[in-house]
């Protein structure tokens, strides 16, 4: 492959990166709150944004009062950081984020400087604790916490790094993490490392234009739908519909896709089927018959006890 040679420079540029910051030759900056790192080795879809949600209630759950931050891909904001509300516009601080905000009723900012999106939420907010998404190989920032998530169908790839395949880090990084997620079935161990599995369930469909209506995906049961997926993984959203009895007519964009009304338009009266991470760019032109699917992640309960505990431990050391 004549991208295999640049697969390792780009690895290698990523090692030598990573040393630097541990070395603090770069500069690393420390909260004063523990900050729970979520992100992934490869590019695409792994399943983060539905861990953050659970992540988020579960600390709720356990006396925390967390906030979260993230970079706010494919925002186009002209000033960073910025505050994220659930009725935020997801083309100035990206998809990701509104959905975010929506489903987890905490402050959030985001920035392509975590740190600095980090200490927009802890003023005046009262968090004590910092979920950042997607900040894996974001080393400026001080992490007591590392989980990567895999996505159990996709796991590596063909085990190249970018750009001759789909992975950020070398699967070795793995072993430096403190948890590995597995959306779908996880192994027992993968690098030395344990695995815990995440299942997503999806909810009741909900009317794009308006949380208000809620239909029962088996209505659609043996009709022809529209199903839309802009996300990195789009496989599994239709084959889930597939899967329901649904006859689907697939539209898959590009991950973070800036949809129009002209996207969703498709010459006839058929239902459309959406993600929630599309339907926060559609609803200001989602006609009645335009629905989205939202979905809970579900981990074993030893995942959450272990995280309190690794929180717990990870006070101590920190004085």
């Amino acid at each position: 492959m004549l991208l295999v040679p640049l697969s390792w420079l780009f690895c290698m540029v990523g090692i030598l990166r990573r040393k630097a910051y541990q070395a603090h030759l770069l500069k690393v900056t420390r909260l004063p709150v523990p900050v729970i790192i979520v992100g992934n080795i490869s590019v695409g879809g792994t399943g983060k944004t539905p861990l953050v949600v659970w992540l988020v209630d579960f600390l709720k759950q356990a006396g925390y009062k967390p906030a979260i931050i993230s970079r706010g891909y494919g925002g186009a904001a002209q000033k960073w950081p910025q505050r994220v509300l659930p009725d935020s516009d997801a083309a100035s601080v990206g998809d990701e984020a509104v959905l975010l905000a929506r489903r987890c009723d905490c402050p959030m900012a985001v920035a392509p400087n975590r740190v600095a999106a980090a200490r927009m939420v802890l003023e005046n907010n009262g968090c004590d604790i910092i979920v950042c998404d997607d900040g894996l190989q974001h080393y400026a920032l001080a992490r007591d916490i590392e989980i990567a998530v895999i996505d159990g169908m996709r796991r590596f790839g063909n085990g190249y790094c970018l750009p001759a395949g789909p992975l950020r880090e070398p699967p070795g990084r793995l072993d430096s993490v403190d948890f590995v997620v597995v959306n779908g079935e996880a192994a027992e161990v993968i690098n030395n490392q344990a695995q815990f599995s995440m299942h997503l369930h999806p909810g009741a469909l909900r009317q794009v234009n308006g949380d208000n209506k809620i239909c029962d995906l088996g209505v659609f049961h043996g009709q022809v739908v529209h199903a839309v997926a802009g996300i990195g993984h789009p496989a599994r959203f239709f084959q889930y519909l597939k899967a329901s009895g649904i006859e689907i007519i697939e539209h898959a964009f590009p991950d973070h896709h800036p949809f129009t009304v002209q996207d969703l338009q498709f010459g006839d009266d058929a239902s459309v089927i959406m993600t929630e991470k599309d339907a926060v760019k559609c609803r200001d032109f989602a006609r009645e018959n335009h629905w989205y699917m939202p979905v809970d992640a579900q981990l074993d309960s030893e995942f959450g006890e272990r995280l309190l505990k690794q929180l717990k431990m990870r006070k101590v050391s920190n004085g």
